[in-house]
Formats: structure tokens, C-alpha cells, sequence
């Protein structure tokens, strides 16, 4: 602190105690502690109105409470596909959500949520509909796959994740929605893989490295791990995706750092 006249206030309580009588002494220290604090108190209040000035007031309590990420953002992702037992072949997705969530305050920003209709298999099979939830009137007359994809893309470039600037990841539970899924679709339709599809973090991974156990039934085993409540239903992408976030969220609160699993294509 710069202020004069604590300053000297401090100095005089030092080098003059000895001539300064006992019950005074300590009176004046107590003055001046009350002092100080409101010294500190009113720069806080001053840096904590600049911050908000800038946008970022509400997250600053958040942003205190765990330290910062290395990405922006997180684009937690996560489909569902045509399947059946046995399995057909070739699957296609028919749900597609991406939850935008923020790197600084781990809160969720905004939603991209879409249904696919599938062409191969455009019936669905029970044995799908039971896993889901998904039915068949969620499918038809929805968009297809390259459609979304377009949809995707507009929507990455709203949200401002297209900038070079804006370092942002996708998120999954397991490798196999952006190593397996997508580009084996994308693959037998002809269709490109953008580039920001080719890189992720596989939360699995990264919770092993948190917790030092690998979570063998997923999303179950993790929510368990951490006291967690499941949301929603199970293999519901966009209630998968709650979850996802959710536990990212309280593995950053306890200091973990997410960094990207999968080897770059």
C-alpha cells in the first residue's frame, strides 16, 4: 500500500513505542488496522469494478476457485448412432449435440442440438429406440448428416470458435465418437471432416490421470467417483453431454488441467 500517512502511521508505531504509553499504543494499532482494511477493501472494490467494466464480474468467484485451463473453450460432444444386436453395419448418427463450455468459469454457454435422419438404415430398430430413447418420428423429415455438418460449422462461426485466436477442443466420453464414428461416416458418404473435428480430449483418459482409476463403465463410474448425480437418461447424447460437462466441471474445481488425449491425424 502507497498511502502516505499509513505508511508514516506504522513507522511512528515502531520507532516510537518505547515513549508511547502501553494502553495507547495499542489503541492506535487497532486504528490503524481499521485503516488499512478499508485501504484494501476500497482497491478491491475498484479492481472488482474494472474487471466487470470488461465483462468479466460474474465469473470472477469462479475463475478464483480453480486455476485456468488451457483452452478458451470446450465443445463437449457426444452422438448417438443406428444399432442394433448384432450390430448393423454401416451405423449412422442421429443425434448430434455440442454443449460450448466456457474455459474460465466451466459454466455452459450455448447448445447446438440436432437430429440426423439416417439413409442406409432409415428405420430405426427397437433395440436402438430402448437404448436412446430416440424414436422414429425424432428422425424423419430431420436434416441429414451433411446438413448438420453445415449447421455445425455455421454454428462454430457464431460463436466466434472459428477465430485463430480462440483456442477451443472437443470433449468426449471415449475416443470413438471422433476417431471411429464421424470420420467412418463421413467416409462411405464422401463427405470432408472439418479440421476442428480431428483433435479431442477423451474425458475417460483425463479423468484416470485425476483420479487414478480408469472408469470402466463411463459416465456412471465417473459421476460415482466423484459424488456426482447422473442427469438425466443414459445414452441421451444431449443428457450425456450435462454429464460430461458436469464432471469437467468438478475435476477443474479440484485443480486438474484437461490437455488433449488423441494423437493429431
Amino acid at each position: 500500500v502507497s498511502d502516505a500517512s499509513g505508511c508514516s502511521m506504522i513507522a511512528f508505531l515502531h520507532t516510537g513505542a518505547a515513549k508511547f504509553p502501553q494502553n495507547l499504543l495499542s489503541r492506535a494499532r487497532q486504528a490503524v488496522s481499521l485503516l488499512l482494511a478499508g485501504v484494501f477493501e476500497g482497491c478491491s472494490s475498484i479492481v472488482s469494478r474494472k474487471l466487470a467494466s470488461h465483462g468479466f464480474g460474474a465469473s470472477m468467484a469462479a475463475m478464483s476457485s480453480f486455476p485456468p485451463q488451457r483452452y478458451h473453450y470446450f465443445l463437449v460432444l457426444d452422438f448417438e448412432a443406428t444399432c442394433d444386436k448384432p450390430q448393423i453395419h454401416p451405423q449412422e448418427i442421429i443425434e448430434f449435440p455440442i454443449l460450448k463450455l466456457n474455459g474460465r468459469t466451466m459454466e455452459i454457454e450455448s447448445t447446438f442440438h440436432m437430429y440426423v435422419q439416417p439413409v442406409v438404415h432409415p428405420q430405426l430398430t427397437p433395440f436402438c429406440t430402448e437404448l436412446t430413447g430416440i424414436i422414429q418420428g425424432m428422425v424423419d423429415g430431420q436434416p441429414s448428416l451433411q446438413q448438420v455438418l453445415e449447421r455445425v460449422d455455421e454454428w462454430m462461426a457464431k460463436e466466434g470458435l472459428l477465430d485463430p485466436s480462440v483456442k477451443s477442443i472437443f470433449v468426449t466420453c471415449g475416443d470413438w465418437d471422433l476417431k471411429v464414428m464421424l470420420p467412418g461416416q463421413c467416409q462411405y458418404l464422401g463427405l470432408p471432416v472439418a479440421d476442428y473435428f480431428k483433435q479431442w480430449i477423451n474425458l475417460k483418459k483425463a479423468y484416470s490421470f485425476a483420479m487414478g482409476s480408469w472408469p470402466k463403465n463411463g459416465l456412471l463410474d465417473m459421476n460415482k467417483g466423484l459424488n456426482l448425480q447422473h442427469i438425466g437418461r443414459p445414452h441421451s447424447g444431449i443428457d450425456d453431454c450435462k454429464n460430461i460437462a458436469n464432471i469437467m466441471k468438478t475435476l477443474a474445481h479440484r485443480g486438474f488441467i484437461f490437455k488433449q488425449t488423441s494423437k493429431p491425424f
